[in-house]
């Protein structure tokens, strides 16, 4: 059981998890090391039957060069009921992704279900969770200040930016839960692989079977790009099955 403190932003019941089961380091690490990362991996789902990649013209990165792989630290917001000058009127926020980022671990993807055009995510929530050891952000809605981003080297892959905050609008309603994301069912604990050319979610129970497939992917596509550069004529590269 996690002995960490609660912020309050969110109460106590719509935390489903306080703690998230791990995935071993050298596990992440052989992930990380994949070459044409979220391709490979979107192919390696592909022949399993499994559905998990999002392209980064759907949820787009703020830092096209940055990749990741991690753990999913997830939460859920909604539409708030009441209007956001009656919401700014009372003085109550409820947005309460900082709950995530206090209970996740370094190296950890916060995963938001949100709101596009609205942010979910601000300048100051982002350093936040920069500071908590937080490699990066997927968010299904908006996010603002993208300067806090690029100043602490934090991607974060989105719908957009936006100038409307999310204070008055959004409510945050389950941490550590189960999300969906453009499509895409993610509980905490998935395992979240991201670069420039989009995202996947690997399911946690299906890491070391999509890894093993992957590496297969990988080490054929090695296997060509050394055919090509060594000039092997185009028939025999045509005939060669690599992968």
């Amino acid at each position: 059981m996690s002995t960490k403190k609660l912020t309050g932003r969110v109460p106590a019941e719509a935390i489903r998890r306080m703690t998230l089961t791990r995935l071993p380091a050298e596990l992440l690490q052989r992930y990380a090391r994949i070459d044409d990362l979220t391709g490979t991996l979107s192919d390696a789902m592909d022949k399993l039957g499994m559905a998990g990649a999002i392209p980064a013209s759907v949820l787009a990165p703020t830092l096209s060069r940055k990749r990741l792989v991690g753990q999913a630290v997830t939460v859920r917001n909604v539409e708030r009921s009441e209007s956001p000058a009656h919401a700014a009127a009372s003085g109550i926020g409820k947005m309460g992704e900082h709950e995530a980022y206090n209970l996740a671990e370094p190296g950890d993807v916060v995963v938001i279900e949100g709101l596009a055009g609205v942010s979910n995510m601000g300048g100051q929530s982002a350093t936040v969770a920069h500071r908590a050891g937080c490699a990066g952000a997927i968010i299904d809605g908006s996010f603002r200040d993208p300067g806090a981003s690029r100043e602490r080297d934090f991607p974060i892959w989105s719908r957009g930016v936006t100038p409307l905050t999310g204070k008055w609008r959004l409510e945050t309603v389950e941490i550590n839960g189960r999300v969906r994301i453009a499509g895409i069912s993610v509980d905490a604990g998935d395992l979240v692989a991201a670069d420039e050319a989009g995202i996947v979610f690997v399911p946690y129970a299906h890491a070391h079977a999509v890894l093993a497939e992957a590496e297969k992917i990988d080490a054929g596509d090695s296997r060509q790009k050394a055919d090509i550069a060594a000039g092997i004529d185009l028939a025999t590269l045509a005939a060669t099955k690599y992968k």
